[in-house]
């Protein structure tokens, strides 16, 4: 192959990936797409460039073994433990109010089955049964899905300093590692592209969505498609896990959902709510009543205050890019700028919380609810501090109250 017909042939394959997965395959280095075609040319006995893009453009198992090649999907069970025991703590919380349905979580991309796994064990180590939560996990890879529902595994899905899970979940079998079927119970595996026009389609909506390191691969035009199907799939209160350079890099209206280490986002307060909450809102967080004068004296002109919706949308965005500093400061101006606002002081909790201040956490989502006692999202984030200090009373005294604020938000 010359140089000129290897460059034709991953321009041509380069135009197929981006086209197919939104790739941006700069971010891969054009020496391991050029290693990766000629891999395959090899294994498919073709010697022309030309004849090797026609076969990938037109056979669907021949694109499948190249993008494997080329986007290697490298993981392994409870990469970033911090990540899972945040989401046990989030799972177990939404599963434990009363009449809860089944906790739904997406795992996209899946590989081979690490991830959705280890959501499972971790899961059910918090002590959900199998029945309390479901797993879909989705990859366009149709290799890695096959290894996944295997679910036989090397020494190199092992790279933990605590392997104990390996014990509880895994039994031995011709040198592998077999996952146990307890935990193969709540995840179904299947076929599927997120930037696909029909990916939404009868998928309901998540509580909680894992779509690790899939967006820094991503050109700008596919990425907001991925990033506007993940919103259109979250619940309301719902939680986007991301990888660590991820969180930056989205445009929506995201905050921190927990440390910075977590890396999982949730929407940001929007003020121009409808229905029941912001009805209770607008009745809750009204300004105090001031004493009128006939001839106001003469002051000096006044700044004018910004609309809490600007307010809420530039704090959360410059809390997801990692300014937590400075969103506080935006809202400690605003705080004092304007009447109160739940919005505003939940905001203010969340951003806290990522930070790792606790105690001033706690405090704002407390003024949340002295503003709108029916402030679910405040009642969910305080039953997960209290189960974090190991406050289970407490805890469960939140969620009940979290769950009839709920029904009263979702009646008729």
């Amino acid at each position: 192959m010359t140089a000129a017909q290897a460059a034709t042939t991953a321009a041509s394959v380069e135009d197929l990936l981006r086209r197919w997965l939104g790739l941006d395959v700069t971010t891969l280095g054009s020496t391991a797409l050029s290693r990766a075609i000629r891999g395959r040319m090899q294994a498919t006995g073709l010697t022309d460039p030309a004849v090797y893009a026609a076969r990938v453009q037109a056979d669907e198992a021949e694109r499948d073994a190249l993008v494997e090649d080329v986007v290697v999907a490298e993981s392994w069970f409870f990469r970033d433990p911090q990540v899972f025991a945040f989401v046990s703590h989030v799972a177990t919380t939404l599963a434990a109010l009363p009449g809860r349905a089944p906790v739904r979580i997406l795992s996209a991309p899946c590989a081979a089955g690490e991830e959705p796994y280890s959501i499972a064990m971790a899961l059910l180590d918090a002590g959900l049964e199998p029945g309390q939560f479901t797993v879909d996990a989705v990859d366009v890879s149709r290799i890695a899905l096959a290894r996944a529902a295997r679910g036989r595994y090397s020494v190199n899905a092992f790279r933990n300093a605590d392997l104990s899970f390996r014990d509880r979940w895994f039994h031995a079998a011709d040198g592998a590692a077999v996952i146990d079927d307890r935990v193969r119970g709540p995840v179904s595996f299947s076929w599927a592209n997120l930037l696909d026009e029909g990916f939404r389609a009868g998928r309901g909506i998540y509580d909680i969505i894992f779509c690790r390191n899939l967006l820094i691969y991503l050109d700008t035009e596919a990425r907001g498609r991925v990033e506007r199907t993940l919103d259109a799939l979250l619940a309301t209160d719902g939680v986007l896990v991301l990888g660590a350079a991820e969180p930056p890099i989205l445009r929506g209206g995201w905050i921190p959902a927990g440390g910075l280490s977590v890396f999982a986002l949730r929407r940001g307060p929007r003020a121009a709510d409808s229905g029941p909450r912001a009805a209770t809102r607008s009745a809750t967080a009204k300004a105090p009543a001031r004493r009128t004068v006939d001839r106001p004296p003469e002051t000096a002109p006044v700044a004018p205050v910004a609309p809490l919706d600007e307010v809420l949308r530039e704090a959360g965005a410059l809390a997801n890019a990692g300014s937590l500093t400075e969103a506080l400061a935006l809202c400690e101006r605003a705080r004092h700028e304007r009447a109160p606002a739940p919005e505003l002081f939940f905001l203010m909790g969340m951003i806290h919380q990522s930070a790792g201040d606790l105690d001033r956490a706690e405090g704002c989502f407390h003024k949340t609810l002295y503003l709108d006692a029916a402030h679910d999202e405040a009642l969910l984030a305080l039953a997960l501090l209290a189960a974090q200090r190991g406050d289970d009373r407490m805890a469960a005294t939140y969620r009940q109250s979290a769950a009839r604020a709920l029904a009263r938000r979702e009646a008729p």
